[in-house]
């Protein structure tokens, strides 16, 4: 659908016209249309996430990262004492001789017929399980240093240098902020609600920021126990989180649109808040006057909703600051 925030201006903004206030800046307000929808509270998740996990015993005697560094995949991030793992591997290399020698000399014996069939498979079964031990022995030898899974940033550092590493005892998260979604929970009510919804507008309420999204996903499930159905909805790519402060875990809001409405709006930034009172400045024929409103809904990330208290065709000054210092002045 076309951008109703843009659309919105174009019809708002007959811009920046002189006022006769002194020649302040000002919109001349009327209605058009806004999108509509409903809100959702959301939590921001990494598309792409991994948490590694030891998957031998020992000290970490060596930690490369932090949280918030970037590693490449395969980049060191931990070094455990393999010294334990070592004497492990070389014991299970020593038994696997041992068992090698014995099978072959049983063989040769079978061969001569001097022990039994039985007495071989013995041989045999002890020489896999030897083999199989000895692989798995060099495989954790291997494990004691890890390593970076996916690239990413690093979200979560789990353990210092100095403690005891443990097999599946975590050490790192990391996070590829390049694909990042908010989810949202939506009671089953809305469902209906949700039906051919494709845009959302997601705010950061912490962060003073407003991104658009135009892939919307409802998932086919709902929880069993509060009856909600979650809902992703991706970040643009071309934001990266960690430059814009989005991060997993943050809290957002989500306001999935639905359809457009005719509203009247004013410029946020021409709002004047005193208190629990909402006005802006008006320039009439009777001279510039503070206009105290009713206000609605934030329906962008620059207009806000006007209940009451304008009326079409009326001049708002897009800066308080300004018009507060003229009227001050008399003029």
């Amino acid at each position: 659908m076309p951008s109703l925030r843009n659309f919105a201006f174009a019809l708002m903004l007959a811009f920046s016209g002189m006022a006769g206030a002194d020649s302040l800046a000002y919109v001349v307000v009327e209605p058009h249309a806004v999108a509509v929808g409903f809100p959702a509270d959301a939590v921001v998740e990494a598309q792409q996430q991994a948490t590694v996990a030891s998957q031998v015993s020992g000290r970490i005697v060596e930690v490369k990262v932090d949280a918030g560094q970037r590693v490449r995949k395969g980049e060191l991030l931990m070094r455990i004492d393999a010294r334990e793992v070592a004497e492990a591997a070389q014991a299970a290399r020593s038994q696997l001789a041992t068992a090698q020698a014995h099978y072959e000399r049983t063989k040769s014996l079978r061969a001569q017929n001097f022990i039994s069939q039985a007495g071989l498979d013995k041989a045999r079964t002890d020489y896999d399980a030897a083999r199989a031990a000895a692989s798995q022995a060099g495989v954790g030898l291997d494990h004691a240093s890890v390593t970076a899974p996916i690239a990413g940033i690093v979200a979560l550092r789990h353990a210092e240098q100095g403690e005891m590493a443990a097999p599946g005892r975590p050490l790192v998260t990391i996070y590829d902020p390049a694909g990042l979604r908010v989810t949202a929970s939506i009671p089953q009510y809305k469902l209906r609600d949700m039906r051919g919804v494709k845009t959302a507008r997601i705010e950061f309420p912490e962060l003073g920021r407003t991104l658009e999204s135009t892939a919307v996903m409802v998932l086919p499930t709902a929880d069993a126990a509060t009856h909600v159905s979650q809902v992703r909805v991706e970040l643009p790519k071309t934001l990266p989180g960690e430059v814009e402060g989005v991060v997993p875990g943050l809290f957002a809001r989500v306001r999935f649109v639905t359809g457009s409405a005719m509203k009247m709006t004013v410029p946020t930034r021409a709002l004047v808040r005193r208190g629990e009172m909402t006005a802006v400045y008006v320039d009439s024929d009777r001279g510039l006057t503070l206009r105290q409103l009713r206000v609605g809904e934030v329906v962008s990330d620059s207009e806000t909703e006007v209940m009451a208290g304008l009326s079409a065709g009326e001049r708002v000054l897009v800066d308080p600051v300004k018009a507060a210092i003229q009227l001050k002045s008399g003029r």
